[in-house]
Order: structure tokens, then sequence, then C-alpha cells
């Protein structure tokens, strides 16, 4: 129990850690990008905190087993290079031992993994997507920051207000906009007004924007007849940026992927119980591969084995798009699917295990024939 307290604790600081740097470096490049759009208008940042709190555990379940991997790596290397390897070895610790004790601290990450997959993942995607999806039906008005130019979903149109109140008010408001095609000719409308708001008719509908003292010029560009109208009040329906759409198939929860018979619900769901079994079968694929010689470093065979888990990786999202694109009968997506991809590596597992005593059988037995060859000349 001393042995596996050690390795236990090495184990979990080494995943923890590597798992904390790759959630760190993956939460970043998604932050910028909702930055950049909340910096455009089209997200309100009042949100980004939230959106990215319900998208972390889908970054987790792919990051907990390559953390987990990599944490065996660096820590069974690291005992191969200082040689505390071998004195557990030459203490009777053998390759089973080492491979048992490596499995019941899967088992622990595999049922952490399955968690996240199967439950609080799909949960957070259905929430971050509701979020994102009402920012974007959003009408297009309520994007508009003071002293930016807002362009409009479309391109036919631009608006620009020099101040936004706190209750959502728009003082010296000015836009443009295609107006209509008539006789062949395109003909613009600019608007200037000193204020304006947005009024709602119903909860579930953009409503109108309302403008108060302004005047509305309109004609065709390089001609004189312009129309210019004064008012003290005007209203402009407003159109949502978006139309609704259905949700994707990660937000469905697992007990509907499983009572579906679609290919694409089949696929999502052998795709999350693949998380726990990659991690159990990562694990093991990592005893073999962190053995190393003193000599070579501890770093020697990392790349390698970075690149088999990311075979590993796009074989199963192959395998998936296959399923999910129809490209496999339902039955043989069922049975085979993603698990034919979790055979060949636990085979590919057993050989990794397998090759160094096939080396030395091959070593002793031209050890031999060279012997018997010495002898006979002899």
């Amino acid at each position: 129990m001393l042995i596996f307290r050690y390795i236990a604790r090495d184990l979990f600081a080494s995943t923890l850690a590597v798992s904390f740097v790759l959630l760190l470096v993956v939460v970043s490049g998604r932050f910028v990008k909702y930055l950049a759009q909340a910096a455009a208008g089209q997200l309100d940042a009042s949100v980004l905190l939230a959106v990215m709190g319900y998208r972390i555990p889908e970054f987790l379940v792919l990051i907990v087993p390559l953390g987990f991997f990599l944490g065996i790596l660096l820590t069974y290397g690291r005992l191969y290079i200082e040689n505390e390897m071998t004195v557990m070895t030459a203490c009777g610790m053998s390759q089973g031992r080492l491979v048992s004790y490596t499995l019941a601290i899967a088992v622990i990450i595999a049922a952490l993994a399955g968690w996240l997959s199967l439950y609080v993942t799909p949960d957070g995607l259905a929430k971050s997507e509701g979020l994102l999806l009402a920012q974007k039906q959003r009408a297009e008005i309520e994007n508009i920051l003071p002293n930016q130019f807002l362009v409009s979903e479309k391109g036919s149109g631009v608006t620009y207000t020099e101040e936004v109140t706190p209750d959502g008010e728009l003082r010296r408001l000015f836009f443009a906009e295609r107006a209509y095609q008539e006789s062949g000719r395109e003909r613009l409308a600019l608007v200037v007004a000193e204020k304006a708001f947005q009024w709602k008719g119903q909860p579930d509908e953009p409503g109108y924007l309302v403008l108060e003292n302004g005047y509305r010029i309109e004609g065709a560009p390089g001609e004189a007849d312009y129309r210019v109208t004064h008012f003290a009040e005007y209203g402009q329906r407003l159109a949502i940026t978006n139309e609704d759409r259905k949700p994707t198939v990660d937000v469905l929860s697992t007990d509907q992927l499983w009572q579906s018979p679609s290919q694409s619900h089949i696929a999502a769901l052998q795709w999350r119980l693949s998380v726990p079994i990659l991690v159990l079968v990562v694990s093991l694929m990592a005893i073999p591969l962190s053995k190393t010689d003193p000599r070579q470093g501890r770093f020697n065979k990392l790349v390698p084995a970075i690149l088999l888990y990311i075979i590993y990786l796009v074989a199963l999202n192959a395998a998936r798009g296959a399923l999910e694109g129809g490209n496999s009968p339902q039955v043989f997506g069922r049975v085979v699917g993603l698990w034919g991809v979790h055979a060949v590596f636990v085979l590919l597992t057993c050989a990794l295990f397998g090759f160094p005593k096939l080396m030395r059988v091959l070593s002793n037995r031209r050890r031999r024939a060279l012997l018997a060859a010495g002898g006979g000349e002899a």
C-alpha cells in the first residue's frame, strides 16, 4: 500500500497539473473568440462568464483523458530515469502489479470522465447554447455600441449612435440603408434623429425602433430627385438577426440518445460512452510507452506517445463521422461503430506489452545460435 499511495499521489498531481495547463490554454482561446464577438456587438459582455462556465465540462471531457495519459508518461518516466522503478522491481513489484495499480487509479479518472461526458456536458451545452441563441435572436439595434458603426447582418445598412443610456435609449442616432429598387435603380435612405428607443408589442417580438425629432432623406445616388421628410416621431419595424434553429445532438440528454434509433444519435451516444473507455485504454497504453532508459532522457517517448493518442482520437472522430453520415448500416453502427476503434487500440496495447518479451526471445535465440555456430567451428 505504501508503494500504491506513492504512485497514486504522483499520478494525481501530474494529471491535475497537466489538465490545468491544457484547460487554461483551451479556455483562453475560446474566451478570446467570445470577447471579439462582444467587442463587435454580436454578444452581450454580461453573458461571457456564464457561457464559458457552462462549456468548461465540454473542455474537460477531452482534457482529462489526455491529462491522465501524459501524467502516467511523466510520472513513470521519472521513476525509470531516477531508477526508482528498478528498485521497486528488485523488491518484488511485477509488471502485473504496476498494471493493477494504474488501473485502480484509471477507474476513478474514468468514472469522473464518464460522469462529465454523459450528464454534465450535455446539460452545460444546452444552457450555453440557450444563452447564445438568445443573443442571436436579439434585434440588431440591441447590439449597437456607442461611437461604433454596426453593419446589419444582411449588409443592407449601417447604424451609428453617439450615446446609449442605461435604459437602452439611443442619443443622436444615424443610420443608412438600401430602401428599394425603382426602375432598375437602387434608392438609399438616410435617417438622423435626436434619440431613439425600442418598443415591443409582445415580449417575444423584436418590435419597432421609434425615432424622435429627426429627418429622413431618400434618393438615388447621382440624381437630384431626393425626398426629405422631417418627423417628430418615426417608427421602423425591427428584424431578428437569426431565426430559431433546432438544438444540436450534443445538447440532448443521454436518455434521449439511448431511446433514439437515429444514426447521429447512436454516434453521439457511443462517443459519450467512449470517453471512460478511452481513459482505461490509454492508461494501459502509457505503461509500456513510459518505459525508458536513463541515458535516453525522460521525454524520449513522449512525442511518439502523443502522436499515438492523436491517432486514437482522430480514428474515433472519423468513426463517429461515418456513423453520423449514414455511411454504414444501422446494425453495423450499433454493434461495431466506435467500439471497433477501441478494439484495435486494445490489440495495439497488448502488442506494446508483448513486444519487449518478443524481442528478448528473439535476442536469446540469436545468441544461442551464435554460440552454437562458434562452438561448432571450434
